[in-house]
């Protein structure tokens, strides 16, 4: 039987079909949770009240064995008949916004906007509808689910949280597949983990005034010839590689020859390899400064890096989420992105990340916005796509 005979068979028993239709009755409940959690603070690195009030929200849905872990992720479990690999269902507590950002949400005709309103307080607050419509269905899934809010997914964090789930003491490399529920849409499957590595070039001199001892090696001067190099780079096209010069940043005074000068560096592709190869290209680049400008001292630290990876089509849990985005009468698309997803497809885990309903724009800056068109019907995919793959007893 097809993927979308069985979701047909599975949609109609009353179990689910009460936990479809209390996804559609609670909508407002939904999106007031969304807002509550987007206006809690959740800056780089301080994502500790919002855990707080999600571990509160778990204990309120009724999932068990509520917990933080040792790096901030949020746990909780919704147990299976029998002690089965559990699937991990998660979304992130942090946002790219720094610490004093107004993360208030103001209502603007249907739209809904602030920091972080889609990015991912809409993952979150579907984590808890799922949780919720579970049981108001009474439906018991023959695999355990482990919801989990992460920390870490963004920028800097370096998708610790995630990172931590599937390091040696986590529960990850265990699990039978991974969700990732991130910000808005209805259409999109991540089934392609798109590789990342960050580098900071630090370069230290003796610095000095900037007239009495100009002609004193320039930190600065030295970084931006090093970036001219980097620019320079031939970049592979199939499959597409990108190096960005990021940030750059040194000197204490204007009228100073620096003692100390940085910059960062971004570079990603779809292949792991083309990233290594772009890796020694740079440090080659380094080595040639360094030689210009022996009075300097160069280091390069890698900052950041994610590994990349993939979820075959052909995946029990990517054929899953590709019926249950045809019953709610859309074209699945299989996409690429850097998302928690990235982890546990580089372990080989069976991962997707999925929009959870609605639509979304301005990511990342202080208008995002999201509109809850077809909202239920983003959450009910995920429901179904659970189902589907963890079976229910």
């Amino acid at each position: 039987m097809s993927g979308d005979s069985r979701l047909g068979d599975l949609a109609e028993r009353p179990d689910v079909a009460a936990a479809t239709e209390y996804l559609r009755s609670e909508d407002e409940a939904t999106l007031a949770s969304q807002i509550e959690l987007s206006e809690i603070p959740a800056p780089p690195f301080r994502e500790g009240d919002r855990g707080v009030r999600m571990a509160e929200l778990f204990h309120e849905v009724g999932l068990a064995h509520v917990r933080c872990d040792a790096e901030g992720n949020v746990r909780a479990e919704r147990a299976g008949p029998k002690h089965t690999q559990p699937l991990i269902v998660s979304a992130h507590l942090d946002t790219v916004f720094p610490t004093g950002t107004d993360v208030s949400v103001r209502r603007e005709g249907d739209l809904l906007r602030g920091p972080g309103i889609s990015d991912d307080a809409r993952g979150l607050a579907a984590l808890l509808a799922l949780a919720r419509a579970l049981n108001a269905g009474a439906v018991q899934t023959a695999h355990s689910l482990l919801f989990v809010a992460t920390v870490g997914e963004e920028g800097a964090g370096d998708l610790r949280g995630v990172k931590h789930l599937f390091g040696p003491d986590g529960p990850g490399r265990g699990s039978a597949g991974f969700i990732s529920l991130d910000g808005a849409g209805l259409d999109r499957i991540v089934v392609n983990g798109l590789c990342s590595r960050r580098y900071r070039v630090t370069v230290r001199g003796p610095g000095g005034h900037s007239w009495v001892d100009w002609g004193t090696p320039n930190p600065i001067h030295a970084l931006t010839r090093l970036g001219a190099q980097l620019d320079g780079i031939v970049l592979i096209l199939d499959p597409p590689t990108t190096l960005t010069l990021a940030r750059i940043g040194g000197g204490k005074s204007i009228n100073a020859i620096p003692q100390e000068a940085w910059l960062e560096i971004d570079t990603r592709s779809e292949a792991n390899t083309n990233v290594d190869d772009l890796e020694r290209q740079l440090r080659a680049c380094v080595k040639q400064s360094a030689r210009q400008y022996p009075e300097l001292e160069f280091s390069v630290e890698i900052i950041g890096t994610r590994p990349g990876g993939a979820t075959h089509p052909d995946q029990p849990l990517v054929q899953a989420a590709l019926s249950a985005t045809r019953r709610q009468r859309r074209k699945p698309i299989l996409a690429l992105s850097s998302t928690d997803s990235n982890i546990p497809m580089a372990w080989g885990v069976p991962a997707i990340t999925l929009g959870c309903g609605g639509e979304a724009g301005l990511a990342h800056t202080t208008d995002e916005w999201y509109r809850n068109v077809d909202g239920p019907a983003g959450i009910i995919r995920a429901l179904h796509t659970i189902l589907l793959f963890a079976g229910v007893a």
